[in-house]
């Protein structure tokens, strides 16, 4: 088989996984409690083991594409890098973050073999710090957003949501915002909205509120290979989310009723891999994609 050839039954070359660096957050911010938001997080005095910051990486005929661009080291470098006041303590409380020079955006996709030039989409699954974080690095790609997600800039309090415009709408940036419309996908029900991002069925976005408005989730789906979902803060645990369980950061009842349809699409697509950002075990339920793949294109060549 020709490298022509399969291009030509999957568009999809690889899918791999690098992490920039870790974040550890309050337990009741992993699964939800019935104590309010602010409550645990000013008095919580325990934190998760030390989980990844993970960043997708699909390698498809049309060029690199990022589901998610991790956090900035300077976050932990730059005194000055969020907000000061109350807004300054609520960030200090909600998360730590451990990374390190080798932790960027550019060294980790040069550790798996790629060219953070060769980037040409970078989807964010929303505008929190820890996904946005390789935005100064991607000059030269388009940057997908939700509308929905982009307009929750401007709505009123921006910081103490979790969104840092300055550290988002950078200059030369090229942005698309994506308003999901009506699919006809039997393998993407219940989700009746969406938006393939290539046109050829491989990489479908999926609208999934909750932990913010204007939350994405992408579909992933290569020939021979269980489909993937990769769901940012969704959830933190894939097995928590198969179990009906909900964070404790979002709005409830958008995250249970997002959830369900997960579980639903689940039931659709047996087998399916769900990704969370900062799931430890991500990597590894990922991990025989990503050999299958490779031997693939190995057989190829």
């Amino acid at each position: 088989m020709t490298s022509e050839t399969k291009s030509a039954t999957s568009p999809i070359r690889q899918v791999s996984v690098v992490s920039t660096g870790t974040v550890s957050i309050h337990p009741e911010h992993v699964a939800a409690t019935r104590k309010p938001l602010y409550w645990w997080l000013f008095t919580s005095r325990r934190w998760t083991r030390p989980l990844p910051i993970n960043v997708y990486v699909i390698e498809h005929d049309d060029g690199l594409v990022l589901f998610d661009t991790g956090q900035d080291r300077a976050s932990v470098t730059d005194p000055d890098y969020f907000p000061g006041g109350i807004s300054g303590v609520v960030y200090d409380r909600l998360a730590r973050f451990d990374i390190g020079a080798a932790d960027t955006l550019t060294a980790q996709l040069a550790s798996i073999g790629y060219d953070i030039a060769d980037v040409r989409v970078a989807v964010l699954s929303h505008l929190h710090q820890d996904h946005i974080g390789g935005l100064p690095e991607l000059a030269g790609a388009e940057i997908v957003i939700s509308g929905e997600e982009w307009r929750s800039l401007d709505a009123p309090l921006p910081g103490p949501r979790g969104l840092l415009r300055d550290h988002i709408d950078l200059p030369g940036l090229r942005w698309r915002h994506i308003d999901p419309g009506p699919i006809h996908d039997p393998q993407a029900a219940p989700f009746t909205t969406g938006h393939d991002l290539f046109g050829d069925g491989g990489l479908v976005l999926l609208p999934t509120p909750g932990h913010t408005p204007g939350s994405l989730s992408l579909l992933v789906r290569v020939p021979g290979q269980p489909p993937l979902l990769m769901v940012g803060d969704l959830t933190y645990d894939a097995h928590l989310l198969e179990e009906g369980h909900v964070p404790g950061v979002g709005n409830k009842r958008q995250l249970t009723e997002t959830t369900k349809m997960i579980n639903l699409l689940r039931e659709q697509n047996p087998g399916l891999v769900v990704l969370p950002a900062h799931d430890p075990g991500a990597a590894s339920r990922l991990a025989p994609v990503t050999r299958a793949l490779a031997a693939r294109g190995e057989t190829a060549t």
